[in-house]
């Protein structure tokens, strides 16, 4: 399956509004963290200050996350999403005034933790929602797994966009505008396609708790998939610092944006391509050559680099970060009881965001005393460990269950949609 065919498979499934507003919804997070970053130092006079607000906005999202996923998962996605959109929005704008107003940073830090915990969890519940969508459709054997993985293709592709485009934007409106409109704007997003995004009518309703095993997510199919992820978020710690670092190095400040975007372009490709791979390919072990690839591909960072150089090598390198990131999203799928769908994801992307947050901060003190390559060793380190889990601890049985296994009326999963063109509307309106 080609690229344009998966993102045709999901117009085919939904249309492009849900993907536009999905992708719109989630441009935020990575906006809030860079603009808040930038507001706060220039306004404090101090990097520290700054980050230990962004800091505490992602412990928060950290914390709230699988909260308001469980939420959804017993009530429906469409309250919490709602009243958080709305929420959030307010609470960044009150943490803009904040900072206008000169309050410290103890004040700062909690509007900011927050501001965190009521993020809407817009990426966990758009993969549900594609989830629950297939199952509904009927599709089985081949066919559903090819669905499946265009699903979590084209989710990876979008949560790397906005990774990518989020600080880009940031960017434009700071210097176009001020520091203050980036983070006010990144409030208006949230507000606005958060709310488009929550009424859309795909929006599965709530399921009641699964008593006994088939509701437990404490298990280890799901518990080993947070430490994959976790070294997955300090890999973009690394890296992110390790390439800010180089382009500080070089003399050229703006390289880093450049080449991040370069190798934010070669895992959304790949992460598209996972889609065409054979089912015989099990899920397991595309987890082990991705972890692989991370690590290798790496290697070739600590050579000696001129921009040029370091650009195709961050470029090769992006290649295994979208497989990587789909693959451990299609397991969540497999491992997950249907009932607690959503808060699995929250829960596997919580450990992104966490490791990401102390990747950066580790990987500054690395760049401080050894340059830029002690940043990207934060990011090897990353690969290395991850390969070693998925080989030594992740089990293939553990993954290979029914797709409908454990589903009944009303457990939240494809009986709970409502037919495509049915009497609620065509849901790609």
């Amino acid at each position: 399956m080609s690229p344009l065919e998966t993102l045709r498979r999901m117009h085919h499934l939904a249309g492009w509004p849900l993907l536009t507003a999905s992708f719109m919804a989630r441009l935020p997070i990575s906006m809030s963290l860079i603009g808040l970053l930038t507001l706060v130092t220039g306004a404090t006079g101090s990097v520290a200050a700054g980050g230990a607000v962004t800091g505490a906005f992602a412990l928060g999202e950290t914390v709230g996350g699988p909260v308001i996923a469980r939420f959804a998962d017993r009530h429906g996605q469409r309250r919490p999403l709602l009243v958080m959109s709305l929420v959030d929005a307010v609470l960044i704008a009150l943490l803009v005034a904040a900072v206008l107003a000169g309050y410290g940073l103890p004040v700062l830090a909690g509007l900011a933790a927050l501001a965190g915990l009521c993020l809407p969890q817009v990426a966990p519940m758009a993969r549900t929602r594609w989830v629950v969508l297939i199952r509904r459709r009927g599709d089985r054997g081949v066919e559903r797994e090819r669905s499946l993985a265009a699903a979590m293709s084209v989710e990876g592709v979008l949560d790397e966009a906005a990774f990518v485009l989020g600080p880009a934007l940031v960017g434009v409106l700071t210097v176009l505008v001020s520091p203050t409109a980036s983070v006010l704007g990144a409030a208006v997003l949230i507000g606005v396609f958060g709310t488009v995004f929550a009424l859309h009518p795909t929006a599965p309703p709530g399921s009641a708790p699964v008593r006994g095993r088939g509701g437990r997510i404490a298990v280890p199919a799901l518990l080993v998939l947070t430490v994959p992820m976790f070294c997955q978020g300090l890999f973009f710690g690394g890296m992110s610092t390790g390439v800010t670092a180089f382009a500080a190095e070089s003399g050229y400040g703006d390289l880093s944006g450049l080449m991040y975007a370069v190798m934010g372009a070669s895992s959304a490709v790949a992460g598209l391509l996972m889609a065409s791979l054979p089912a015989g390919f099990t899920l397991t072990s595309r987890a082990r050559v991705a972890a692989g690839a991370l690590f290798l591909l790496s290697l070739p960072l600590y050579l000696p680099h001129g921009a040029a150089t370091l650009a195709l090598a961050v470029f090769v390198l992006g290649a295994a970060i979208g497989p990587h990131l789909v693959t451990l999203f299609a397991l969540v799928e497999r491992a997950a009881p249907a009932s607690r769908l959503s808060q699995s994801m929250a829960i596997v992307l919580s450990s992104l965001i966490l490791g990401q947050a102390l990747g950066s901060a580790v990987a500054g003190t690395l760049a401080d005393a050894h340059g830029y390559q002690g940043a990207f060793a934060l990011a090897t380190l990353g690969g290395l460990v991850s390969l070693l889990v998925t080989v030594a601890v992740m089990r293939t049985r553990w993954y290979g269950r029914s797709p409908e296994a454990g589903e009944a009326p009303g457990s939240g999963g494809a009986a709970d949609i409502p037919p495509h063109g049915s009497d609620t509307g065509n849901i790609r309106r």
